[in-house]
């Protein structure tokens, strides 16, 4: 018989199963994020541009890119360990964010028994060009 807290450490690898988890967020279903692509330790993660995501200037907005990092983090370190819950997220912002689309591309960089560290960079697309305009890391912990 598996406990609660077995269960809850059991790996979730594969697409579908993290496009499951990602329908299931009313956030995620609001923005549109797409799982393109999940395996173990790894996770991207799409969006398409819409304008109420865009700040004064027309850019991606400071907090969908950090949703996006975080998000994208999170699945990828779910891949390996189940469900787990950010402790800590720092983005950094390398370009302004300006793309048709967006693709997070996470992988975690260490699993540890109770952390797991990740890491993320995301690309703008536009023209069919990928342009690096953001970077983070998260670190995540199980949860039972």
């Amino acid at each position: 018989m598996t406990t609660t807290a077995e269960a809850a450490a059991t790996p979730i690898v594969g697409t579908e199963q993290i496009r499951a988890i990602n329908a299931s967020a009313a956030f995620n279903r609001w923005a549109g994020f797409e799982v393109e692509r999940a395996e173990a330790g790894e996770v991207a993660l799409a969006l398409v541009w819409r304008d109420e995501f865009g700040q004064y200037a027309g850019f991606l907005h400071a907090g969908m890119v950090g949703a996006l990092i975080d998000t994208a983090c999170g699945f990828a370190a779910a891949t390996l360990v189940g469900r787990v819950l950010a402790s800590n997220c720092q983005v950094s912002f390398f370009a302004p964010a300006v793309g048709e689309r967006f693709v997070a591309r996470a992988r975690v960089v260490k699993a540890g028994k109770r952390q797991i560290f990740t890491a993320a960079e995301l690309f703008g697309i536009k023209d069919g060009k990928e342009r690096l305009v953001a970077g983070g890391s998260t670190i995540l912990m199980t949860v039972a």
